[in-house]
């Protein structure tokens, strides 16, 4: 199965691993494992997460503040948002 990231997801992604790397060097490439091994998982159990809205669910990510939420259409896995989870809930949902 195919993933593909919002451009708006690929910043979220890219800031977040900069400000981990700027907090302590190689904590942003530990970051970027975590997605990396969270969308694993996505891509194996896509339907094991909870529902957020409709058809869009949200995987946690291990170690570190953030969730990602995404959706399945016509067999790919589309990544709406790498979201800290202190962030407005909803500010995603323009991305629709």
């Amino acid at each position: 199965m195919k993933c593909l990231f919002h451009p708006e997801a690929e910043a979220e992604l890219e800031q977040a691993a900069i400000f981990y790397e700027e907090y302590e060097e190689g904590l942003g490439f530990d970051f970027l494992l975590e997605v990396h091994s969270a969308v694993d998982r996505i891509i194996s159990y896509p339907n094991a997460w909870t529902l957020m809205d409709d058809e869009i669910r949200r995987c946690l990510i291990k170690r570190f503040p953030y969730g990602i939420l995404y959706t399945e259409s016509s067999g790919e896995i589309i990544v709406l948002a790498i979201m800290h989870m202190h962030r407005d809930p909803d500010y995603w949902k323009k991305r629709l």
